[in-house]
């Protein structure tokens, strides 16, 4: 096991002090209370020193012991135990089987005599149970076979509390409360002096080695156990820890947290009870004496006395962290917090935590150190600040002190490893972006995005346009300059624009297509200016830019103007008119602005539609002097023509056929004709001049599209009129006529129609014509028989009710009252309801006043 530098052993007294020349004295017994130190020996001597610590500039301990005084018990035995009851001022001394009370000052003993007599061994209850401050508790191991005894001592009396006998002979003791931890002859137990009941721990060989009990904490003590470990056990007989690994022969043991101090016949050895590994050997020679007292650990020889005195804790987990023991490091941290006030804890614990994140990162372990990081709360800056050029300028960033790491930047880290370099940046990317939306960015989100900006740009990431064009806090300035450096000009473009300075994006923008600048982000940049402008609310810069765009592209350019939002079209924000102005240069723009404002939009303003088809009409007859052929183009603009001059009402008729006069578009001066209701001269061009019967049907369709039947008859009996014109006789028109009058028979009014036809016509000509209409004159006749029927039986329900209310006698008295306005009838005038309610005539006038009455009544208020 790695070892760490957990105590140090410093004299306190030496064997001069003790002893002189006298080499027969030997050290029996210690005990320490505060300053005082009192050494028992083997002569039936006490003696009594001060113990001053010093710590020099250094910060080196030393201990500086000064005799007060000895003093001679007189019974030519060894001292074998002291303890000190400080709250009595009084010292427990063992010797010769009695323990004696003696005046902590002055070593004499109390006046009373009062003393223990029968004692092998004893035990101060450490958690006592009497509630007595002026009180101790003492356990004795009594020299009666098998028996314990307990004492209460006060200041100058003893009294006994209990007995209670063992299954075998005990040898060691220590208390908690009512618990005694024992060691017996071949086992150790826990038993409750209180309730009897005792509970076996693991067993051991007392003739074989010493056994070790020794209380360490609220109802936990430490034992020797089999096999050289270092067993912990609990009142309830459970280990709540891991046992540490000592040697065969371990002498003593003592507590000082989070370590366990043994000590043997040559080492004393240091191990962690948080991890149970070994972290310290001492050696220690003709050791046989290892107790604590309060924290302080003193260990002894039979001629000296030495203290233990622990490294501070913080000085012991940064010397792990210097040797980049970061697991052990914060597993000595966190064990440390019971010794250190909470809040002084936490921030140890923070520093700790990111100086540990900093090892961490510095071996490429980045996933562990991005825990370390968080947990730690590490302001983020710290970690920027190791990249090069990444916090802005501006930023009043200053590294902590003491450095939380030794590197100066990532260079020095990576040592030029371009690799690493490249990993470590790819680690601050992924991490930047995980906190930056967390609380760990409060007060300095300029400095992240800026910084995470600036990765992304040289990385030539593409998470740098998402950055951009999302919520950010990127420093205009420094990023403007780095994005330039990286030749970023589109996402320069994108920060100007989220900084309100959309004229300076789009003059790059237009700079990039223009090719003056290279910048490959996006090969559609036109289209993304187009776009950019169209929901520019900036009327000046659209303006500005307009022609530059429709020089491009005229086609895509005009969407500046067509595909703008909604509502600021709605408004008319840009004057349509000026629009209209501006496109003159540019015929196509000119023609998809007017088809906008006409059918997308459908602006009812007459001038806007007539511009529209004259501007249809002027591109068909310029492709027609063009070329002979019917060219795709020109069909769809017949197409679109066509169509505006069908459906819409607000162009100049007039205006339009006089334009067209003397052309070839015979179809479109039919559709103008019927828009002026001369359907006579429309069908005649159909019929006469296009022969397009099929035509001349679709335009009666049209023409009589939702207006009553009359009018359709009306148009169909034209066309058929102009079929039979007597003037012609062509067979073509003959043949139409005949399909007309058969494909809508139901359009026709046939007796007009007989009127109309040659008598030459045979009946099996027109057969499907007369089929459909003797059919429809049928049915015409027995559906006005069934309405005329059920009319009749409906007036025959009402002339039976009213038989029926007439067959009812109605009794009218004084006392009867109107049901509107409650007064008597006067007169046997009244009107009744359906459901009987009985009202004055005036008040049944009065309709506002007899709404309640009515709405009640099973009829409508004229039934009575």
């Amino acid at each position: 096991t790695m070892s760490v530098k957990a105590f140090k052993l410093v004299s306190a007294v030496e064997r001069e002090m003790l002893m002189g020349d006298k080499n027969y004295i030997n050290i029996e017994c210690i005990e320490c209370c505060g300053k005082n130190l009192y050494i028992g020996t083997n002569d039936c001597f006490i003696y009594h020193f001060l113990l001053d610590e010093k710590i020099s500039t250094s910060g080196k301990i030393t201990f500086a012991a000064t005799k007060q005084l000895h003093k001679y018990l007189g019974l030519k035995k060894p001292v074998s135990e002291l303890k000190a009851a400080s709250a009595l001022t009084r010292l427990l001394v063992l010797c010769d089987s009695t323990i004696t009370l003696v005046n902590m000052m002055n070593l004499e003993p109390v006046p009373t005599g009062a003393r223990i007599k029968g004692a092998v061994t004893f035990a101060l209850n450490e958690n006592p149970v009497s509630g007595d401050p002026f009180c101790v508790e003492v356990c004795i191991i009594s020299v009666k076979r098998r028996t314990i005894q307990m004492f209460m001592v006060f200041e100058d009396r003893v009294q006994i509390v209990k007995e209670v006998f063992t299954p075998e002979q005990p040898c060691a003791v220590a208390v908690d409360g009512y618990y005694l931890c024992l060691a017996l002859t071949t086992q150790y137990i826990i038993l409750n002096y209180n309730t009897g009941v005792s509970q076996d721990l693991f067993p051991y060989c007392s003739d074989e080695k010493r056994p070790i009990v020794k209380r360490i904490g609220r109802q936990e003590f430490l034992l020797a156990g089999p096999g050289g470990l270092g067993m912990f056990a609990t009142v309830d007989g459970i280990s709540q820890r891991a046992p540490v690994h000592w040697s065969e022969n371990v002498i003593g043991a003592a507590l000082c947290f989070p370590y366990v101090v043994a000590l043997d016949d040559e080492f004393i050895t240091v191990h962690s009870m948080l991890d149970q590994q070994q972290k310290q050997t001492l050696p220690f020679k003709e050791g046989h004496i290892l107790q604590d007292f309060e924290g302080k650990v003193i260990v002894a020889t039979s001629k000296g006395v030495y203290i233990l005195v622990p490294l501070p804790l913080e000085k012991q987990i940064q010397d792990l962290l210097a040797s980049h023991r970061v697991e052990e490091a914060l597993v000595l941290a966190k064990g440390a917090r019971r010794n250190i006030p909470k809040e002084k804890f936490q921030v140890m614990y923070k520093r700790i935590l990111q100086q540990a994140g900093f090892i961490q990162f510095a071996q490429l372990q980045f996933l562990e150190a991005k825990e370390l990081f968080r947990s730690g709360q590490l302001d983020v800056r710290e970690l920027i600040s190791l990249y090069p050029f990444l916090l802005p300028t501006s930023s009043s960033f200053i590294r902590s002190h003491p450095p939380l790491h030794e590197y100066a930047d990532l260079n020095q880290l990576t040592q030029g490893d371009q690799e690493k370099m490249t990993k470590c940046k790819r680690f601050l990317m992924s991490y930047l972006n995980e906190v930056r939306s967390t609380e760990v960015a409060n007060g300095y989100k300029e400095d992240i995005d800026t910084a995470l900006l600036k990765l992304y740009a040289e990385a030539n990431h593409e998470s740098l346009l998402d950055l951009l064009v999302s919520e950010n806090f990127c420093l205009l300035t420094d990023s403007a300059a780095w994005l330039e450096k990286h030749k970023k000009y589109f996402a320069l473009g994108l920060l100007y624009h989220y900084n309100g300075q959309d004229a300076a994006a789009l003059q790059l923008w237009v700079k990039i297509v223009d090719g003056d600048i290279q910048d490959s982000t996006r090969s559609d940049l036109y289209e993304y200016i187009v776009d950019f402008l169209t929901f520019c609310s900036d009327h000046d810069l659209v303006w500005k830019y307009s022609e530059w765009v429709l020089q491009k592209d005229e086609e895509v350019g005009v969407q500046i103007f067509t595909k703008r939002p909604l509502e600021e079209q709605e408004k008319n924000s840009i004057n349509p008119d000026d629009i209209i102005s501006c496109l003159n240069k540019y015929p196509k723009a000119r023609v998809k602005y007017l088809e906008h404002l006409v059918l997308e939009r459908k602006i009812e303003k007459e001038k806007y539609h007539t511009h529209l088809a004259v501007l249809y009409l002027e591109a068909i007859l310029q492709l027609k002097s063009v070329t002979t052929d019917n060219c795709t183009e020109r069909t769809e603009l017949l197409f679109k023509l066509r169509s505006l001059l069908q459906k819409s009402d607000l162009y100049r008729i007039h205006f339009i056929l006089d334009k067209i006069q003397g052309t070839d578009l015979h179809m479109e001066s039919a559709i103008l004709y019927g828009k002026l209701e001369e359907h006579e001269k429309a069908l005649h061009i159909l019929v006469n001049e296009l022969k397009d019967f099929h035509a001349a049907e679709e335009y009666c369709m049209w023409n009589s599209k939702n207006r009553e039947m009359q009018y359709r008859r009306r148009l169909f009996h034209m066309l058929l009129s102009v079929y039979l014109n007597p003037g012609t006789l062509d067979c073509a028109l003959v043949t139409a006529a005949v399909d007309l009058l058969n494909n809508h028979a139901a359009e026709f009014d046939a007796a007009l129609v007989l009127q109309l036809v040659p008598d030459s016509w045979s009946v099996q000509l027109l057969s499907p014509f007369l089929a459909g209409a003797v059919r429809q004159s049928i049915h015409t006749k027995r559906m006005t028989q069934t309405a005329l029927g059920l009319a009749q039986a409906e007036n025959l329900i009402y002339k039976y009710e009213k038989v029926k209310q007439k067959g009812i006698p109605i009794l009218l008295s004084d006392k009867k009252v109107c049901q509107v306005c409650q007064n008597p009838f006067c007169e046997p005038v009244f009107v009744r309801y359906p459901n009987g309610g009985m009202v004055h005539t005036h008040c049944a006038a009065n309709r506002h006043l007899n709404s309640n009455m009515t709405h009640h009544s099973s009829g409508s208020s004229n039934q009575t």
